[in-house]
């Protein structure tokens, strides 16, 4: 699985997002390659859910074809956690 975490410019945020992201994963077990990036490039890349802030959350909504999944605090686990569980359920 891949897995995008997304801000506006794809370096400060989105970083510390991503870290949460695949601790989340090791946690769960889960097998995913974490990438962060911006919200241009995020468009063109090719993944299976976005993770990102609730402001960006409904532009990218508008311009992907995958799961925009919004996260309030980048750096709380257990809410990377739960939002991921919730849409691995949702896949299978």
């Amino acid at each position: 699985m891949k897995i995008l975490a997304v801000c506006g410019f794809g370096v400060g945020s989105s970083m510390v997002l991503k870290m949460t992201i695949a601790k989340a994963c090791r946690e769960l077990g889960i097998d995913a390659e974490v990438e962060n990036t911006d919200t241009t490039n995020a468009r063109g890349t090719n993944c299976d859910v976005i993770f990102t802030s609730y402001e960006l959350a409904e532009t990218l909504r508008s311009t992907v074809k995958v799961p925009v999944l919004p996260i309030k605090k980048y750096l709380n686990i257990e809410e990377v956690k739960g939002q991921l569980s919730k849409f691995i359920e949702e896949e299978n």
